[in-house]
């Protein structure tokens, strides 16, 4: 099967389970999570997780323009390092978009008092209204932990079960604390699976500079050759 027909079936899958959830997972498991999970600490650490891959990530990007600034050959992870934090800065842009397109309520009031499911009992969509009131849609930090975790996913396969671990325990931070619903969740993993996969695609590139990729030889590299 084909990769964009692969992610075409994924987007749709995506738009499937997020309509669900919205019509009816979505607030049961809120008030699920406001009643019997928030109260445990232990989500509010994992929702934390995708902070700590993102600083990371941004370090490695820093470093990596060091080495380049500094004509110093990248090696393998250098470039991963780059790539992880190119995904990251690409991702974080691309929800900030999303966000504003759809305006989604959040299922608590944080901050400035925004209108949310257990402070008002409201929930939906509010298209293109903008404020951090409606910004819950999707999550940036399953967002910004997928972005990371699908570029190492595609060069470095090994350890995939830990990546899966990262994004789970996210995930379940996420859902437990009540900080986001769970399509918001869905639709953060599937946008930070995207950038990260597009990245790494275009870092597996046959003549893409971070592979390493040489020049054709010339004319005057065979004579020298000869």
């Amino acid at each position: 099967m084909h990769s964009l027909t692969r992610w075409l079936l994924s987007l749709l899958g995506c738009i499937a389970c997020v309509v669900a959830s919205y019509l009816w997972l979505d607030k049961p498991l809120s008030y699920f999570a406001h009643e019997h999970l928030q109260q445990f600490q232990i989500f509010s650490l994992f929702s934390g997780l995708p902070k700590i891959v993102g600083w990371f990530a941004i370090a490695g990007l820093v470093f990596s323009v060091v080495c380049i600034l500094t004509k110093r050959p990248l090696s393998k992870i250098q470039s991963v390092a780059l790539l992880c934090g190119l995904s990251l800065l690409i991702s974080d842009e691309a929800e900030n978009w999303l966000k504003y397109a759809f305006g989604r309520t959040w299922p608590e009031t944080w901050i400035e008092n925004n209108p949310s499911l257990i402070g008002d009992g409201i929930h939906g969509f509010n298209f293109f209204h903008g404020g951090r009131g409606y910004a819950a849609f999707p999550s940036g930090h399953m967002t910004a932990i997928c972005a990371v975790m699908s570029a190492l996913w595609m060069t470095y396969p090994r350890y995939r079960a830990l990546y899966v671990a990262c994004v789970a325990l996210s995930a379940l931070g996420q859902i437990g604390a009540n900080y986001h619903f769970l399509g918001d969740v869905i639709a953060g993993v599937l946008l930070g699976w995207s950038v990260g996969w597009v990245s790494a695609a275009v870092w597996e590139a046959p003549k893409h500079p971070l592979v390493g990729a040489k020049e054709p030889a010339t004319n005057r590299d065979h004579k020298n050759l000869g």
